[in-house]
């Protein structure tokens, strides 16, 4: 059985009015360097057999401490990286919801068919992910592995987990710096923790 511990990334100062998605130098914030500490005592009780993170500087930064006391390397792996918004790349929340009203309203409320201009489909997003977690189930058949991501690519994994539809997302939160942990067997796969501490 392998377990995955999907982190968020921790805080950084885009959150909450905007979508860097992956533009360049978005790192966290002081809050964010908090909570990336805070991960080394939250997750004290757990083995953990390596770390993977998405390329973006704000997912490997929060893992950094924790990888660092566990003298674990972090191996960067593109499957999980946070979606290309495309065109929406630091674009603030105000205006998309003024310019591109009917696009944004898409992406929010029919995530499985939407796609941002110049961007991914959220669907390609989920593949990606999903994939690349079950390629790592077989690296590690009987050990825990940490993954820092973001959060609509762990929504991603998490949704197909449960079987739930990928326009369900805002069903459910993951916010920064939180755990989620899945389980893969042969033939199963379970949720075991939603934004949870650890």
């Amino acid at each position: 059985m392998s377990t995955f511990l999907l982190v968020r990334h921790g805080a950084h100062d885009w959150l909450g009015r905007g979508v860097p998605g992956r533009l360049p130098g978005v790192s966290l914030n002081a809050l964010g360097w908090l909570q990336a500490e805070s991960l080394v005592e939250r997750l004290q009780g757990r083995d953990i057999a390596a770390i993977y993170s998405s390329p973006q500087p704000r997912a490997q930064e929060t893992v950094a401490p924790l990888a660092g006391r566990r003298k674990l390397p972090i191996r960067v792996l593109e499957a999980f990286d946070e979606v290309d918004f495309g065109e929406w790349t630091g674009r603030d929340f105000d205006w998309l919801a003024r310019q591109d009203a009917e696009r944004w309203r898409q992406w929010c409320l029919h995530r499985s068919k939407a796609q941002p201009p110049g961007g991914e489909a959220f669907e390609q997003v989920r593949k990606r992910a999903v994939s690349a977690l079950h390629e790592l189930g077989l690296r590690y058949p009987d050990g825990a592995v940490l993954i820092a991501s973001h959060g609509d690519v762990i929504k991603a994994v998490i949704a197909t987990t449960l079987q739930m539809s990928l326009d369900d997302l805002e069903c459910f939160d993951i916010e920064p710096a939180s755990v989620s942990v899945l389980q893969i067997g042969a033939g199963w796969q379970k949720v075991k923790l939603v934004n949870g501490p650890g």
